[in-house]
C-alpha cells in the first residue's frame, strides 16, 4: 500500500514541489496519476522510489516508512516498485533478453533466477521466443515499451509505476500498451500507477484517477467523478482538449 499524508517536498531554492499532497493506493489498485509538467508528478515517483525524502509529513511504501527508510533498506524497497521509463533506457548493443537478465544482476539476481524469470516476463508482455535475441534498434517505439515493462517485472514487485509509457506512440500503440497493462494488472494482482499528463489516452479505460495541480492534489476519484463531475478547472481544461 502507498499512503502520503501531508506531504511537503522542498527543493533548495525554496520551491514546494508538492505542498500538502495527502493520498492512499491499495494494494492490486489500478491508478492513474495525472497533472500538467511541474504539477508533482515526478516527485512523487521519486519519494516512492526512495530516491527522495519528503521535508514534511509521512510516505510509506509497501511497508517501508520513506521519511525514515536507512540507506542500507533503500534497494529492498526497490526491489518491490517496478518502474517502466518513457525513454528506453535499453543498452543498444544487447540483445532484448540480455538487456533484461542485465537488469536482474543488477539487482544481486543468481543466474539460475535469470534463466527461470527473463523468458517468463517476456512472454508475459507478448515477446515471443525469437525476439529474445534480437536488438532494441531493430524494435517499434511500441516493442521497446514493451521490454521496458518486462524489465519494471524482474522482481516479483508489488508496484509497477509506468512514467508516461505512451508518449510518442500512435493512437493504435497507446491503446495495445494500456490494454497490456490492464491485463497484467488482473493477471498478476500488482499495484499499477500510470502517470501521464493526457487524460485523452485513458478515457475508454480509467479507473481510479489523482489529478495533480500545482503540487496538490485537485482531484481524487473514479472515472465517473472525474468526467462527469469535475469541480478543478484543470480538469475542466483537460475534458474539454479531449477530441470527440
Amino acid at each position: 500500500m502507498i499512503e502520503f499524508t501531508d506531504v511537503v517536498k522542498s527543493y533548495t531554492q525554496g520551491n514546494k514541489a508538492l505542498n500538502g499532497v495527502t493520498m492512499q493506493i491499495e494494494d492490486g489498485e489500478f491508478c492513474f496519476l495525472i497533472g500538467p509538467s511541474g504539477s508533482g508528478k515526478s516527485t512523487i515517483i521519486k519519494l516512492i522510489t526512495g530516491e527522495l525524502k519528503p521535508t514534511s509529513g509521512t510516505v510509506h511504501v509497501n511497508g517501508y516508512s520513506l521519511e525514515r527508510i536507512r540507506k542500507r533498506e533503500v534497494p529492498y524497497l526497490r526491489r518491490t516498485v517496478g518502474v517502466v521509463f518513457q525513454d528506453y533506457r535499453l543498452i543498444e548493443k544487447m540483445t532484448v533478453y540480455e538487456n533484461v537478465a542485465f537488469a536482474m544482476r543488477v539487482v544481486g539476481a543468481r543466474e539460475s533466477e535469470i534463466k527461470e524469470r527473463v523468458p517468463y516476463v517476456l512472454e508475459l508482455v507478448g515477446l515471443v521466443r525469437e525476439h529474445a535475441t534480437r536488438y532494441p534498434h531493430e524494435f517499434s517505439g511500441g516493442m521497446r515499451q514493451r521490454v521496458m515493462i518486462a524489465m519494471g517485472l524482474i522482481c516479483h514487485p508489488k508496484l509497477l509505476i509506468a512514467d508516461e509509457p505512451t508518449t510518442a506512440l500512435d493512437v493504435t500503440i497507446q491503446a495495445q500498451i494500456l490494454e497490456l497493462m490492464q491485463s497484467l494488472q488482473k493477471k498478476l494482482g500488482m499495484a499499477i500507477i500510470m502517470v501521464t499528463h493526457d487524460l485523452g489516452v485513458i478515457a475508454d479505460m480509467c479507473d481510479e484517477i489523482i489529478v495533480m495541480y500545482g503540487g496538490r492534489v485537485c482531484e481524487r476519484g473514479t472515472a465517473e467523478d472525474i468526467f462527469y463531475r469535475p469541480h478543478h478547472e484543470y480538469t475542466k481544461g483537460l475534458l474539454r482538449s479531449i477530441p470527440n
